[in-house]
């Protein structure tokens, strides 16, 4: 995303007159969830100041600082403490989605499962898809047909167990151990889904939400 992200964290791009994480954390509150846990790291304190409490977006906020960048599973460990004992949702803040988080609210962890992932259809940029969703809900590291993991999913803090704090982990890895030991499962979103990952896309999402406000009738949904 540079040069963009240069002096800007990604999660504060701003689309359709919010930054990216804004978006997320109003689907977050709009579904109930409203105790939430920000990850920082690159230009992590223009985020604590444009978000602060979380007051204004009806959530309440705390920070979980990472001096360097500790990747996806590394950065949750990091965030564990804030997180409490039990199953957690984890969005990546550099994503726009329509999906309702309600749908995490609801047991969609089974019992025997360490992780619930959120699938999309591939996009452009990633043909080969991620996880393969078998009959019993069960994700497979490969199948047909192949889906793309979002990046929000429901997880099991023991899921991360054998991790040092601090320590830089992939998530990629995890997961997929985690399939062939059947202990994934996952379920298809089909709605709006972009994943903000060069400037293009970031104007791609731009005139789509500037084109659903001027729609006669039309409202932004939020």
């Amino acid at each position: 995303m540079r040069p963009l992200t240069d002096r800007t964290p990604k999660p504060l791009l701003r689309a359709g007159g919010r930054s990216l994480i804004e978006w997320q954390i109003l689907r977050l509150a709009a579904a109930g969830v409203c105790e939430l846990v920000v990850n920082v790291s690159h230009l992590g304190e223009q985020v604590v100041a444009l978000l602060g409490n979380g007051a204004p977006l009806g959530v309440s906020i705390e920070y979980s600082r990472e001096q360097q960048a500790l990747e996806t599973a590394g950065g949750i460990v990091a965030a564990l403490p804030l997180l409490g004992p039990g199953a957690f949702i984890a969005v990546n803040a550099d994503i726009y989605c329509d999906y309702d988080y309600a749908r995490l609210r609801s047991g969609a962890l089974r019992a025997d499962d360490c992780a619930h992932l959120v699938l999309v259809d591939n996009p452009e940029h990633h043909r080969s898809g991620d996880f393969a969703p078998a009959p019993d809900g069960r994700l497979r590291s490969n199948g047909a047909p192949m889906l793309t993991f979002s990046g929000i999913a429901v997880y099991r803090p023991a899921f991360f167990a054998g991790i040092v704090p601090g320590e830089r982990v992939a998530l990629g890895p995890l997961l997929h151990a985690a399939a062939r030991e059947g202990r994934l499962s996952g379920e298809h979103h089909r709605g709006l889904w972009m994943d903000i990952g060069t400037p293009e896309r970031l104007a791609r999402l731009q005139r789509r939400l500037a084109c659903s406000a001027a729609a006669p009738g039309a409202r932004v949904r939020s």
